[in-house]
This record gives structure tokens, sequence and C-alpha cells, in this order.
């Protein structure tokens, strides 16, 4: 593999703004990828920054409606959702977040790390004005979100983790040492790509690019393993992948298990059934699902449905 070929593998791994990137993504079944179609697209009814933790964070408000956090992946910002963000925000009031150092969002002086961003985001809906809501993240934005989600819960209504694994075993191995190779060395070979562009066109600091790789190679350095804190999520929660995602299908499947789905037969009056979802996406890899019109077809229902109460199992009539 070649050093461009393995930089492309490396960042995409946090879906990066692949739609640009892969010319194959804007397929015409409108499944893959995002459509051209502007009518989908989205204008924010309110924007601006909220300072917490010394990261000044940039914020959008799409729509109206119960709010949706909405956090998107790695080197990417909130408009790398395309279409998926306009049809979120046609039912919701979608507030969408540039991550430490991302977008719009400086890149501060503090290393970028899950646990402090879920931590900040808390504070961020408080600003805001929420005190519950439900989230969704894609891979790197699906890593925060399951820890927003672990570190306060009481917030959190319904969580959605797209593309994302709750450990880092759980890429398939050969992404690992690509990973694990993100550096500021690579700014430079990046400045004709997308990633960059869309960068440069919005960071406050474009000359910070070299140091974003450098906080993200240590990042996804550090080993991590959620699966004792996902069996005690408390909110229903979905799972989405592609079925080609970076995510191995046995970790999407120990997954949902640790969740409580996947583990016997859900009984002829669902009474059996999990509370939690897992959705498998056809014809879908780690690079378009972010911007498929079927994540948004795939979460909304989930997000707009109530929490069911379990069916009581039936009574025998012959029972004494």
């Amino acid at each position: 593999m070649t050093l461009r070929q393995s930089l492309f593998a490396t960042l995409l791994t946090f879906a990066v703004t692949a739609v640009a990137a892969a010319p194959g993504a804007h397929a015409a079944d409108g499944q893959r990828g995002a459509p051209t179609d502007s009518s989908l697209a989205s204008k924010p009814v309110q924007s601006g920054h909220i300072a917490v933790n010394g990261v000044n964070y940039h914020y959008q408000v799409h729509g109206r409606g119960a709010p949706l956090l909405l956090l998107h992946g790695g080197l990417g910002q909130i408009e790398s959702f395309g279409p998926v963000l306009g049809a979120l925000a046609r039912q919701r009031k979608v507030i969408g977040v540039d991550l430490h150092g991302h977008g719009r969002t400086a890149l501060g002086d503090r290393p970028i790390s899950y646990v402090d961003m879920a931590d900040d985001l808390a504070i961020v809906l408080r600003q805001l004005g929420h005190e519950r809501f439900d989230v969704m993240g894609y891979s790197m934005g699906g890593a925060i979100a399951l820890r927003l989600a672990v570190q306060h819960p009481q917030r959190v209504r319904r969580l959605v983790v797209a593309a994302a694994p709750y450990a880092r075993d759980g890429w398939f191995p050969e992404m690992l040492p690509m990973q694990a190779s993100v550096n500021a060395a690579m700014a430079e070979h990046m400045k004709d790509t997308p990633m960059y562009q869309n960068y440069a066109a919005v960071a406050p600091r474009p000359q910070d690019f070299p140091r974003l790789l450098d906080r993200m190679g240590e990042l996804m350095r550090q080993p991590y393993d959620w699966a004792d804190d996902v069996k005690k999520l408390p909110m229903p929660v979905m799972l989405i992948y592609g079925d080609s995602d970076m995510v191995r299908p046995e970790h999407i499947v120990r997954f949902y298990q640790l969740l409580g789905g996947g583990l016997r037969d859900a009984g002829w009056q669902r009474e059996h059934m999990s509370r939690n979802r897992l959705a498998i996406l056809p014809d879908l890899t780690h690079y378009e699902g972010f911007s498929s019109p079927a994540l948004a077809d795939t979460a909304l229902p989930f997000l707009s449905a109530e929490i069911r109460p379990v069916p009581a199992p039936p009574t025998s009539s012959n029972s004494r």
C-alpha cells in the first residue's frame, strides 16, 4: 500500500468527508452516498459558540421539535452528514456540534478525548436549555455519543450509535496500525484532499491542521473497552452499521448482546423482545453510511417511538 493509500484508509477510519473523496459514493439508487438534490439541504435556525473547559464549541440548530444531538465523525464537521441532517431536521430539533479541533471549533490545549468531549457536550446542551435529549453519533461521534450516555445517563433519553465499536479491537485488525500511524507528517500530503480543504474552509486556524493530526493519532493509539459500561446503559439504544463496515461483524453482534439483544427468541407476543435495536444497512461501507439517506430513515422511527412496556406473558385458562 502506498503512503497516499495508507493515509486515506487511515483517516477515513472516522468517516471523514468521504462523500467528496469517494466518487463511487454518489450512487443513483438513493442507498449509498449523498444525493445532490439541494432541496434536501438544511440551513441552521441558530448557530454560535459555547466555551467549555477551554474549548470553544461551534454549534448549529436545525429544525424544530424534540432535541437530538448529532455528532459527526473524525476530521469531519456538522455538514458532513449532508442530506441526513436535512432529513432529521424535518422531524427533530437537531443540534449539531463541531467536535474539539474540528470544523469551526478551534483546537485547544487539551488532548482530544472521548470522555472529556462527552462531559463538555453535556454542558453545551445545558447551556442551550436542554436537560434531556436524544443523541446520535457516527464513528468517532458514535464513540462520544456512547460515552455521553454512560457518563450522563439521566440526560440521554435515547441513543443511536452508528458505525462505532465499544472497544478498540472492534475495528478490523488491519486498520489498527494505520490508525496508530496518524501524525503531523501527513499534513503536507493532504493539502490537495477534500479532507484538508473542507477543514481549511471553516477552521478558525487552518495552520493547526498538523497539530490536529497529531492529536487524532494520540487518540487512536489509546486502548479502550467499554463493555462493562454498555451493560449498564438504562436508555433504549439503537446500533446501525453498514454490511461492509469497518467494524467487525462479530463485534457488532457482541455489542448488541451486551445490550441484552439477540440472546433468545422474542416470543409470540414479543414478551422476550429487547427494547434495543440493531440495524445492518445493505450495500454500505464505513465511508458512505454517514451521508446515506438510509441512516436517517433507519434512525428516525426508533428516535420517535415511545418506550413501550413489555407485554405480560399469557396466563393459562387451566391454571389453578
